[in-house]
């Protein structure tokens, strides 16, 4: 009777730990956001339905024109990003793990670092009194500031900066799968060595590359934070009159009909991605779409431009490298593989020490005695760390952002978690569909999910509320901590679940005496993760907050607009100080669990 009542139970049942997950987003996340898209299309004064904000949008250049702009910077932003990145994501997976471990820090340091402390960095350090034109004056190199800030220059540079850590763990995750030995067989049978790396090796770690680049363009799409403090007039992005339109304007429809346009704008990349790739390679698997049974005309296109591009690059690598073994002999005490390494040593080196360095710049600006930055600063006081501890708001703002990320990240992996676990073991009819509903808030620009919160909240009376706060930044959290929990489940070994089972513990026990301990690592740097990402967050907080439950980031930001002071250099000092702990708890925590 029991077997057979087993056998009648329907098999959503087992599979309800991605329930939560997926009532969560649909209630916060699809719900909203599908409300602000109806808007757009609707009259307000009669409330038929009507086109005319779409005719609006496309009736003005502006708005065509902005959007150009807005393809065009997140466009160079992912060539940028993928060109330096690939070197760093190749070392550290060829890398011995000592080593990967310790550059992977100063990597994951500018990522876990605010976006706002990294632009401020910028400022210091490409101001036209700031370090590199102080520098490059003082060598006559030019003889008076260069222009690079408040143009494309300085966009480019910070967005460059922000976005290439994400595509360097991106990438690392699919690499470090790709047997090493694969490029060593190519050589014995007789390819050079370009042949061997673009003809094997970079198609395999294609799927990491793909990733990292739909993930950079997409957030590069949604970005305000950079442009708006190190661009000009002429790189405003779609994001910021979406801004003008809900905050200044308080137009809901246009605002609507302009994140409608952002938003088809990364579907639109994001299933032409799909199609060529497959999602899953978002999670860090390297199966592609034709690896799946999906043939499709975009995957058969891909392959076969990608093939002669492949063999192109090849060739080309393979005659310079002939011309250069002619003009320089490789000496039998140091082969041209060393010589390789070594190159690729020094280009790693540069790109790592553009991604860590800045950072520091802030330190000693927030110890300067002068009420407004420049370089070098004059030391030395503390006037500015005083300032924000005696300050009432810059207090209040700091300990609810820590408040709020807690929670926030407590309820990320409440929910988060359990859907990882089924989407990692389980066969399930629509996982495709789940899977694409949880990495949504990945996907789709966060400044269309801060707007559809807010309308959503104003209705429910959540603006200005911790509450919803927590909640906003929870949706974004949510795929962070599935994407982490899964990519460590791809290596757990399930038959010590199997042999506990063996042994007569159920599936409670398993999971709380077995998987948790052997994962314990990996679920908290997916809490880490969480934690960092609502801790980081302004976008959502911009809107949510209502100018009552105002963040950290968000104070920054205000006092960003009226004027970049020392205080800011002293509040970014500390939160790098503070991520820097964390990062190094999270660390020390890893290696003692490995050690035992």
């Amino acid at each position: 009777m029991a077997a057979s009542a087993q056998r009648a139970r329907p098999a959503w049942i087992g599979l309800w730990p991605i329930l939560p997950a997926l009532l969560f987003l649909g209630f916060l996340f699809l719900y909203p956001v599908a409300q602000l898209l109806w808007l757009s299309a609707l009259d307000k004064a009669s409330g038929d339905l009507t086109s005319a904000h779409y005719v609006r949008l496309f009736a003005s250049p502006l708005y065509v024109k902005v959007l150009r702009i807005t393809f065009e910077i997140a466009g160079w932003t992912t060539v940028f990003v993928i060109l330096g990145a690939y070197p760093v994501a190749y070392y550290l997976a060829t890398s011995s793990e000592r080593r990967r471990n310790a550059l992977m820090l100063w990597v994951l340091l500018p990522f876990w670092t605010s976006f706002l402390v990294r632009t401020f960095a910028w400022i210091v350090l490409l101001g036209r009194n700031g370090a590199i034109n102080k520098w490059l004056q003082a060598l006559g190199i030019t003889g008076e500031p260069l222009d690079l800030i408040y143009n494309f220059t300085g966009v480019m540079i910070g967005m460059t900066h922000a976005l290439m850590p994400l595509a360097v763990m991106t990438m690392v995750s699919v690499m470090e799968n790709i047997d090493a030995n694969l490029p060593r067989a190519a050589s014995t049978l007789g390819a050079r060595g370009g042949q061997a790396f673009w003809r094997i090796y970079f198609p395999l770690s294609l799927p990491g590359v793909a990733a990292a680049g739909l993930l950079v363009f997409i957030t590069a799409l949604g970005f305000f934070i950079t442009p708006a403090l190190l661009g000009g007039r002429l790189e405003t992005m779609i994001t910021q009159v979406i801004i003008t339109q809900i905050q200044t304007m308080m137009n809901w429809a246009f605002g609507g009909a302009v994140s409608m346009l952002l938003l088809v704008a990364a579907l639109i990349v994001f299933y032409l991605y799909d199609r060529a790739l497959g999602m899953s390679t978002l999670a860090g698997s390297a199966a592609a779409s034709q690896g799946e049974g999906r043939p499709n005309p975009v995957a058969r296109l891909g392959a076969w431009a990608g093939g002669h591009v492949l063999d192109l690059l090849g060739r080309i690598c393979d005659t310079v490298a002939g011309a250069w073994e002619r003009v320089f002999p490789a000496r039998p005490d140091r082969p041209r593989a060393d010589r390789s390494r070594m190159v690729l040593t020094a280009v790693v080196a540069l790109v790592i020490f553009f991604l860590a360095a800045p950072t520091f710049f802030i330190v000693p600006v927030s110890f300067t005695t002068d009420a407004f930055i420049e370089w070098p600063p004059k030391f030395f006081t503390l006037r500015w760390y005083q300032a924000y501890l005696d300050s009432p708001t810059w207090m209040s703002a700091t300990v609810r952002s820590l408040m709020v990320a807690t929670v926030a990240a407590f309820l990320a992996m409440l929910v988060g978690a359990p859907a990882a676990f089924i989407l990692a073991r389980r066969s399930m009819a629509g996982k495709t569909a789940a899977m694409a509903l949880i990495l949504s808030p990945l996907i789709i620009p966060r400044i269309i999910i801060a707007i559809a919160l807010f309308y959503f909240y104003a209705r429910l009376g959540l603006v200005g509320s911790s509450l919803g706060l927590v909640l906003g930044h929870a949706v974004i959290a949510v795929p962070y901590v599935v994407v982490t929990v899964m990519a460590v489940l791809k290596t757990y070994d399930e038959r010590l679940d199997q042999a506990a089972g063996s042994l007569g513990a159920n599936r409670v026990q398993t999971l709380w005496h077995i998987t948790i301990p052997l994962i314990r690592t990996g679920l908290i740097a997916a809490f880490l993760f969480a934690f960092i990402t609502s801790f980081d967050e302004l976008t959502i907080a911009l809107f949510v907050s209502g100018g009552l439950a105002t963040t950290l980031p968000k104070q920054m930001w205000d006092d960003s607009l009226l004027k970049v002071n020392p205080t800011l250099a002293a509040v970014s000092t500390m939160l790098l100080v503070f991520v820097t702990a964390l990062i190094l708890s999270a660390e020390y925590l890893r290696r003692r669990a490995a050690a035992r």
